[in-house]
């Protein structure tokens, strides 16, 4: 008999993308905040790993506003990954906005409004509010669905307890619906919020774990409540203030946060929402969370958006600003005028200024251990120590690309563990900036639009 092969599927209910920094969970600083020297994905870069953890103190405690920071090291030292340890160490809570410099200059809005928009996502705004709550133990779920389709509606009774008491609810159809989709049963704690109508599950009651042989990872085993079903809870939101501005900039607000089309915000309507969650604060019903704009490439920006950044920053609801840059003595763009990063020395005077360091051999070996660990790629002894010579005479970036090409070469040739061969191949199949420049300028006279060819060919003609 035909042996039957079951193909093999995969639960793809999350997205698990390696990326360039996916290997990164937080700065790596102990409570002291002294770097360790290997920890949460993060290599070496003790001086500036420090000052970054001094500024997110600053940031926790959420007494300061207005500051700025610059990252400023050569490219491949690790300047993303210092701004995404950070994100990962702030939590949830406290927001965290993203942009690259050039990215503002390809929205359909001005560059200004751009840069606000941006200012807005990385303040946070946690809302209070007192919601009465059904919270107890499913004890039974009676549902009485009618004999023939459409003559009635269906209509049932819902028994919870706690510790204290027993209470029978009759049931409309949108809570047998909503009990449906829940897929609510007896012995399930719930909590039913009487304004709207949620239910959540909590978990299952202690009393019914033995109801199962086997139970799924993600069933939670709680008391069953105790004193009143009726309990006023307070419940905790946090947004954004940009997400206020745009649900308050039209109507259907909402649908444009998950479109991304906010367009131009008027800025009556920011004045009216700035007023209004400062009214919240004065009651004690709000609370503000200056969180963290992140600016990637800032060289990108021009004159008009630094000087907007310089008033942006004297603002009392201002994030904390961290820019990031790998040039040097440049000029700043839309002016003649040279600067160190292209930035404005105004706005340099504001910032306080973090460098990184190049990484040393035994930090990139240890990046490439970490990377290795990360793309479940199993490489020998030798493989990592030639990788690391790599990393050291051409860039740290070009030796972790060819972590997964090696990886691939390996499989082709059906082995398990990528050796010096495979790291070899692929050496020689892509090539790092040095050795493109060096065949480029090789073979410079058969490229088109060459300058070099160009002007010996303007020198024939002269002749």
């Amino acid at each position: 008999m035909a042996e039957i092969k079951l193909s093999e599927g995969r639960d793809l209910t999350r997205i698990e993308r390696i990326g360039a920094h996916s290997h990164i969970r937080g700065l790596g600083l102990d409570s002291s905040l002294e770097p360790r020297a290997v920890s949460e994905g993060m290599v070496g870069q003790t001086a500036a790993r420090k000052a970054a953890g001094v500024i997110l103190q600053m940031i926790k405690e959420g007494k300061i506003a207005g500051r700025a920071v610059l990252l400023a090291g050569q490219p491949g030292t690790g300047k993303t990954a210092i701004a995404m340890g950070m994100a990962k160490s702030l939590g949830m809570e406290t927001p965290f906005a993203m942009i690259a410099g050039s990215e503002i200059f390809s929205l359909e809005m001005s560059k200004t409004e751009a840069l606000m928009q941006s200012f807005r996502k990385a303040i946070g705004v946690r809302i209070k509010e007192e919601t009465e709550v059904i919270e107890g133990e499913v004890v039974e779920i009676q549902i009485d669905r009618p004999a023939v389709t459409g003559a009635a509606s269906k209509t049932g009774k819902l028994t919870l307890k706690t510790t204290e008491m027993e209470t029978v609810y009759d049931l409309g159809v949108k809570m047998i619906e909503a009990l449906g989709k829940e897929k609510v049963q007896s012995g399930d704690v719930i909590a039913i919020d009487k304004t709207s109508g949620k239910i959540t599950k909590l978990g299952r009651s202690f009393s019914r774990s033995r109801d199962y042989d086997a139970m799924g990872p993600q069933t939670k085993f709680l008391q069953c409540p105790d004193g009143e079903l009726q309990k006023r809870k307070e419940v905790v939101h946090c947004v954004t203030l940009h997400e206020i501005d745009v649900i308050n900039s039209r109507t259907q607000g909402f649908l444009a946060l998950f479109t991304g089309d906010t367009g131009e915000i008027r800025a009556e309507v920011r004045e009216q929402i700035d007023t209004k969650v400062a009214e919240w604060r004065e009651e004690g019903k709000a609370e503000i969370l200056p969180g963290v704009l992140f600016i990637d490439e800032v060289h990108m920006l021009d004159i008009e958006c630094f000087s907007y950044l310089n008033r942006a920053l004297e603002n009392d609801m201002a994030p904390i600003l961290v820019v990031a840059t790998n040039r040097g003595i440049t000029n700043i763009r839309g002016t003649n005028y040279k600067s160190p990063h292209g930035i404005p020395i105004d706005l340099l005077d504001r910032l306080l200024i973090i460098t990184t360091q190049p990484y040393s051999e035994d930090e990139i070996r240890q990046i490439l251990d970490i990377r290795c660990q990360e793309e479940e790629v199993e490489m020998s002894e030798e493989a990592k120590v030639l990788l690391t010579k790599i990393g050291l005479e051409t860039s740290l970036r070009y030796a972790i690309h060819l972590i997964t090409a090696a990886a691939l070469a390996c499989q082709k040739r059906k082995g398990k563990i990528v050796e010096m061969e495979d790291i070899n191949r692929v050496y020689h199949l892509f090539l790092d900036v040095k050795r493109s420049t060096q065949y480029l300028m090789e073979y410079q006279s058969q490229y088109m639009f060459n300058e070099e060819g160009e002007d010996d060919d303007a020198n024939a003609m002269q002749i």
